[in-house]
């Protein structure tokens, strides 16, 4: 197993609330729509299901870490420079001489009139990590002293199903952590269904999995894919043993079922898309960190909401989020107020709006 001699730079602060493990990318995305073939150029990012959600974590206010590993390559230290600067904890995050960091390319259709144009508002996602630095994390990432020490003080632990279909390796750290259960710390797994990456892989070993988290984080259309159904209630029934169990359906709303029973139902914002990446990652870091905050499941699954309505419409992955005094009003909004909500490229509106408030789109326009 290559050797994790060199880690990511430090970040003073108080020891992170949250880590997140997991893998993320270089990402490729092109200049203009239709098929790979037909891109002269390519933009060059980041992105990853866990450093999206430390990201938007520590955007909420809580502080976060990230655990991962990255190659000893430019991609490598992109991903550091990058997730670091959203103030994010990379202090645990190996850097591997041996393998190199993931890469995908985005592939975005368009009205080109070419035979393999995905066509409008259609986007395609091609990976290329096999072998990579992410897919040798394991249980010996549990003796690293910067990963232990960050592990050992988080009171949330944030996981997914991508983890588990990246390597042997990957699915015995997962089951090692949601088998180190500690007094005080809530574990979270969104189950982030990637089919292609269970090609060569069974999914049979995610069900155990999701069942011993704290909090499950389901979307309805891949719990549908993954295990036939996307209904709340049989979801529920399906996974009994977390305290929680969240089911987002698209823009539609999102359901929190406890375990005694309890279900509470929030619609999703209106949102004016203009780009979906990264929208159901967004989602689980507004939702944590009202869970984090002590929030009631109401204002938890409409803090989801607004995060994922500012993906929405931003292009990349992260996005900002309005002021505090915004977002205080639309989680106490009434149930007419947060239907009349509006989330645009342009800002918020809607009674529930304080006047005054500038969002991030206003102050953008003022510069």
């Amino acid at each position: 197993m290559p050797r994790q001699d060199t880690q990511g730079p430090t970040r003073p602060g108080p020891p992170p609330t949250a880590v997140c493990v997991g893998e993320s990318m270089a990402v490729l995305l092109p200049d203009r729509p239709g098929p790979l073939e037909s891109v002269e150029n390519f933009r060059l990012s980041v992105g990853g299901a866990e450093s999206n959600v430390a990201g938007a974590l520590a955007a909420h206010g809580v502080p976060t870490a990230w655990i991962s590993r990255v190659g000893d390559d430019g991609f490598g230290r992109r991903l550091l420079t990058e997730v670091a600067a959203r103030g994010v904890d990379v202090s645990a995050v190996a850097v591997d001489p041996h393998r190199p960091t993931g890469v995908y390319l985005k592939e975005v259709g368009g009205t080109t009139g070419h035979r393999h144009d995905l066509g409008p508002g259609r986007s395609r996602l091609h990976y290329h990590r096999r072998g990579s630095a992410a897919a040798a994390l394991s249980p010996a990432l549990l003796a690293d002293p910067a990963a232990a020490a960050l592990l050992a003080s988080a009171r949330l632990l944030h996981l997914s199903g991508i983890t588990a279909a990246l390597s042997d390796g990957c699915l015995a750290l997962l089951r090692a952590l949601l088998a180190d259960r500690r007094p005080g710390r809530l574990v979270s797994f969104d189950l982030n269904w990637r089919p292609s990456l269970w090609r060569d892989r069974d999914p049979a070993v995610l069900p155990p999995l999701l069942d011993a988290a704290d909090l499950l984080l389901l979307g309805a259309d891949e719990a549908e894919a993954a295990f036939g159904t996307g209904d709340p209630a049989a979801l529920r029934r399906r996974f009994p043993a977390p305290a929680t169990v969240v089911v987002k359906d698209a823009a539609r709303q999102a359901t929190a079922l406890e375990r005694d029973g309890t279900a509470v139902t929030e619609p999703a914002l209106a949102v004016e898309v203009v780009e979906a990446t990264g929208a159901g990652d967004a989602f689980a870091a507004g939702y944590l960190a009202g869970t984090v905050r002590g929030l009631d499941q109401r204002r938890r699954l409409r803090l989801g909401h607004l995060s994922a309505a500012c993906a929405l419409t931003a292009h990349g992955d992260q996005a900002e989020l309005p002021d505090a005094a915004v977002v205080a009003a639309l989680l106490d909004a009434s149930p007419a107020a947060w239907a009349a909500t509006r989330v645009t490229a342009e800002g918020i509106t809607g009674p529930a709006r304080p006047t005054g408030r500038a969002t991030p789109a206003d102050r953008a326009r003022a510069q």
